[in-house]
């Protein structure tokens, strides 16, 4: 019988759900970029340039997005909004300092960058990630993975010296890059330790995240005097600024979702590599949509920094596929040692015995039977459980 069309057939389909869900994820992240790119435009804005404002804005539209969620898909309990315990918001609370400093930072770069520079200008997140891992979680990390990582360095210094050559340099945006990526690496960390406080429910921790974030924000807002320019949003924000707000929210709880889905569908591996390809879209798209001239260098700049980031996906992917390994060889071999103990301990019998005979190899005798072992073993009874010996 002929069987070779239907592999042909499951692979097609796979392609056609690895598209369907690639296309999906670059539509809502390029999307959800360019829209925050138009609500922090910074002078552009005039006196309605408030980026905590619009942040918090962004979190109050995905905790309400998160009810919304909850109330539509009652019968999946993974989706269904917690009552918010003190117990659990005062271990989720350093988290969500965390989050609001990365949510925050991540707005001010776009802000003072552009979209076109923010790929460069956030390119330094993997190479904290590998830093503070080491020095948080004591892994290290391989030469190749550190290869890349140096690749990606390059590209990010040779980035910010063609943007400082063009003239279009903000140093208070490169700097607020760096801190964001340090930031971000931080928070894909501390957040391992806190999500067995939401019983490792991600939808729960990103509601805890938002909805606390929402509300400390407020002082924020007032600190930093973006009070007039909040008031003047609110009397005076057209219907397009508006739905603008809305949507950055709802695209917002929209990225995590579209992110954890394509995870699903595909692999990791396979989502980090879409993210670097969506950077490279995003990056054309911005400097063809704003008609902004770059140099040679910026654009090999951009290309080390995408490439360091692809060829760090693969080697750490490699790495974690060699550590899996290495630790089944370990068990495998720790079982082995086990079995060999057994044996031996099984062999070392005392030539004196009692109330049983040797027959055609096998000892023999009647149930339950002691049987002495020599002085540097334990006694053991006879008829009991192998995994349970009686020692004198």
């Amino acid at each position: 019988m002929d069987v070779e069309p239907e592999p042909y057939g499951n692979i097609i389909e796979r392609m056609l759900r690895f598209v369907d869900k690639f296309a999906l994820y670059m539509s809502v992240s390029i999307s959800m970029m360019f829209i925050n790119g138009a609500l922090l435009g910074g002078k552009k804005l005039g006196n309605k340039d408030a980026p905590l404002f619009v942040t918090c804005f962004q979190c109050f539209v995905t905790a309400i997005a998160c009810h919304v969620v909850s109330s539509i898909n009652q019968c999946c309990p993974e989706t269904k909004v917690p009552q918010l315990e003190p117990s659990k918001i005062k271990r989720v609370l350093p988290l969500t300092i965390n989050f609001m400093l990365m949510i925050a930072a991540n707005n001010f770069t776009l802000k003072f960058l552009g979209i076109a520079f923010y790929n460069i200008g956030r390119s330094l997140a993997i190479v904290f990630t590998s830093i503070l891992t080491y020095f948080i979680l004591g892994q290290k990390t391989s030469p190749l993975v550190i290869l890349t990582l140096c690749v990606v360095v390059s590209g990010f210094f040779m980035g910010v010296n063609e943007e400082n050559a063009s003239g279009s340099l903000s140093v208070v945006g490169a700097v607020l890059g760096i801190m964001s990526s340090a930031i971000a690496a931080l928070y894909s960390i501390v957040i391992k330790k806190v999500l067995p406080v939401v019983d490792n429910s991600v939808f729960i921790l990103s509601y805890y995240n938002n909805v606390l974030a929402t509300v400390m924000f407020i002082p924020a807002i007032l600190l930093t005097g973006e009070g007039p320019a909040v008031y003047e949003m609110i009397t005076n924000g057209t219907l397009h600024f508006w739905v603008l707000m809305t949507c950055s929210g709802l695209f917002g709880f929209a990225i995590g979702y579209v992110s954890t889905l394509q995870v699903k569908v595909t692999s990791p591996l396979t989502h980090n590599i879409s993210g670097t390809s969506k950077n490279c879209v995003q990056t054309v798209m911005a400097t063809t949509f704003f008609n902004e001239s770059k140099s040679g260098l910026w654009w090999v700049s951009n290309l080390l920094v995408l490439t360091g980031s692809a060829c760090y996906t693969l080697a750490k992917q490699r790495e974690l596929r060699q550590g899996h390994a290495l630790e089944q060889q370990q068990q495998k071999h720790q079982h082995q040692q086990g079995q060999q103990q057994r044996s031996h301990l099984s062999l070392h019998v005392s030539p004196t015995y009692s109330n049983f005979a040797l027959v055609d190899d096998k000892i023999v005798g009647s149930s339950p039977i002691n049987m002495d072992l020599s002085p540097s073993y334990p006694k053991f009874v006879l008829g009991s459980t192998p995994s349970t010996p009686t020692v004198n």
